[in-house]
């Protein structure tokens, strides 16, 4: 019998699409989609639909909801009076499908409170070791504790910023501006905009938190509307 592999999950917040086709082109390869809340109506404009959606259910349609409960998705309904996001809940939900990847829709742009917050959620114990990243159309958002890997092509910009302290011990390859074994303080911008040379770069840090944003070069110029 052939070893299955660990899925990867995709989790839709209530956060706007700037360019729909390229989150639906992640959906589409999606072994899971989980809806928090209000996402599921962003994803019903599309024709997609949820396997679970979680939340207190303040902000999904009614008439959606109804639909959803009689498409047999999983509803996981909860108080809105919580300390936890639905953003929140739902990580942990996708937590249980045992994903190898988890990438995050709809977390950025609208509200700067809840983008902040979405974007605390790439330090939640228990996703070390998993490759997590928030999507918003144009970058993709990662949490870096040891090292990261970058992905892309020449001229792709690559953002280092340091995430809740300083960052000491960078070292990068690949990158047009190199750090060799040295700090990005908090509340400095040295880190920002930075270009691929190649494929791929690499970052190491020893000690604190760096967000990684890596902004493809086919994604500085938007597309055609569809």
């Amino acid at each position: 019998m052939a070893e299955r592999t660990a899925p990867h999950v995709v989790l839709v917040l209530n956060g706007p699409w700037a360019f729909p086709e390229r989150l639906l082109a992640l959906l589409a390869e999606a072994d899971f989609i989980i809806a928090a809340d209000g996402g599921a109506d962003r994803l019903a404009e599309h024709g997609v639909y949820p396997h679970v959606l979680v939340g207190d259910m303040d902000s999904i349609s009614p008439t959606l909801l109804e639909s959803l409960e009689h498409r047999g998705c999983r509803i996981m309904r909860f108080r809105r009076e919580k300390d936890e996001t639905d953003g929140e809940l739902a990580l942990r939900e996708a937590l249980t499908f045992g994903p190898r990847r988890l990438t995050i829709l709809g977390a950025l742009g609208g509200r700067i409170d809840h983008a902040l917050a979405n974007i605390a959620l790439l330090a939640m114990p228990g996703l070390d070791g998993l490759e997590v990243s928030l999507f918003d159309g144009v970058s993709w958002v990662r949490l870096a504790l040891c090292e990261a890997e970058v992905r892309g092509h020449p001229g792709d910009l690559v953002s280092l910023i340091p995430w809740g302290g300083d960052v000491f011990g960078i070292t990068t390859e690949g990158l047009a501006y190199p750090l060799r074994d040295e700090p990005l303080y908090a509340g400095a911008v040295r880190g920002v905009s930075n270009v691929l040379l190649g494929e791929r770069a690499r970052i190491t840090l020893r000690e604190g938190r760096l967000l990684v944003i890596h902004t493809p070069q086919a994604h500085l110029e938007a597309p055609n509307a569809p």
